[in-house]
């Protein structure tokens, strides 16, 4: 019976001896494992990106959108597919129902914005004065959207800070005129830092009335209506009385679909889950050539020292011996390459949330283990074959150099 510490130091001489070989077979074992975990660790940061943009809207959020997808089929539509619209009046009348504490209709579109000599495209979103605490959006300077805004097509805007910035430089921009589409319009507002949330850039926004957007983009449908219910207020509840007022208001016809913050972020966590795992099995597959190479490299090395083989066992080795020396050759590759790989995964990784922190890049907790279980099944599997031509070699012929 060998002893570990004699196959360590027969391992080792090993090693020393074929240094090319070694380093390759590191290399390969090295990418492979950091290739699992790198790449895991996007679809996990984008599940927490998503988490982290929903909880700014806190946990009580209800989105209206037009059109029933059992009845289109896929996805809830965008608006103006829908068989009939959600219109303001509908959304200013589920404000009034009692478990919700707030509205905010969204009907975005692109505008052209100008002031004096400047000028460009921007988002231009209309909405109400809920929208602000809704998203959690503080304004900086000057003041929301007033709350006559929700009925009145007002010529206001609340610009974000960076359109502000282009605009007016380090002049006051609260009181002065801006024209967004056709329309002259007074800076009521400059919104503070956000940053993109939920995929658009809120510091390059411009935000009017919604009335004034339903002139300016010459359309009466809303694109969503986002509800905050009351604290403690019964949600399934809350969406039959929003369907209810709707089918009332659209002649018995209930053409709309209520999606939870809880349903979305569950519809999202099940995709990024089976994305980050496809993924995975496609970083492993570097792993199985990893495999590969430590058979074919197994192979050649079993040919060349099979004089040496042959003394192992004509000293008393037996072929569970010879058998357990190769494999265990293979398993102190991987596992170092695997230290290797996860070690420099991780140092990747977190280099990377240091110069992007918006995006929380992690891998995943299963993402190491199941890397480096991956390579270790696959090292052991592939140096197998080697191993057991090894251990089946005669020692008198192997010894001679004269092959079976």
């Amino acid at each position: 019976m060998i002893l570990w510490a004699d196959q360590l130091r027969f391992n080792g001489r090993v090693f020393v001896a074929q240094r090319m070989r070694t380093f390759l077979l590191l290399l390969a074992v090295t990418i492979g494992v950091a290739s699992v975990v790198m790449l895991t660790s996007l679809g996990e940061g984008a599940r927490r990106y998503i988490d982290a943009e929903f909880s700014r809207l806190g946990n009580r959020l209800l989105i209206v959108f037009p059109g029933r997808n059992e009845t289109v089929g896929g996805h809830p539509p965008i608006y103006g597919t829908a068989p009939r619209d959600i219109t303001l009046a509908d959304a200013l009348a589920m404000a009034r129902i009692p478990s919700i504490s707030e509205v905010a209709p969204l009907l975005p579109g692109t505008a052209n914005i100008s002031r004096g000599g400047l000028s460009r495209e921007v988002l231009a979103v209309g909405t109400t004065q809920g929208f602000f605490s809704l998203r959690g959006f503080e304004v900086a300077v000057g003041q929301e959207l007033p709350v006559r805004s929700r009925e009145d097509a007002l010529a206001v805007t609340v610009l974000g800070p960076r359109l502000k910035n282009e605009l007016f430089g380090h002049q006051h921009a609260v009181g002065e005129w801006v024209r967004i589409g056709d329309r002259r319009m007074r800076v009521i507002g400059v919104l503070g830092d956000v940053g993109e949330s939920m995929g658009m850039d809120m510091d390059d926004l411009a935000i009017i009335p919604a009335p004034t957007a339903m002139q300016l983009f010459n359309t009466q449908a809303m694109f969503r209506v986002l509800l905050e219910l009351q604290e403690g207020a019964d949600e399934l509840l809350a969406q039959e009385r929003i369907r209810q007022l709707v089918r009332d208001r659209h002649d018995g016809e209930d053409n709309i679909t209520i999606v939870s913050q809880d349903s979305l972020l569950a519809a999202f966590d099940n995709i990024l889950f089976t994305l980050t795992l496809a993924i995975a099995a496609i970083a492993a597959i570097s792993l199985l050539v990893a495999g590969i190479l430590i058979m074919n490299i197994s192979l050649i090395s079993v040919s060349q020292r099979r004089a040496e083989i042959g003394l192992l066992k004509a000293i008393g080795a037996s072929g569970k011996d010879v058998r357990g020396l190769f494999l265990g050759e293979s398993l102190i590759l991987v596992g170092v390459g695997s230290l290797c790989g996860v070690v420099f995964a991780y140092g990747v990784v977190f280099a990377l949330r240091a110069l992007w922190p918006a995006f929380p890049l992690m891998p995943p907790v299963w993402a190491a283990p199941a890397a480096v279980a991956t390579a270790v099944v696959s090292g052991l599997l592939f140096s197998w074959l080697p191993a057991k031509k090894a251990a089946a070699l005669d020692p008198v012929l192997a010894m001679k150099g004269i092959a079976e």
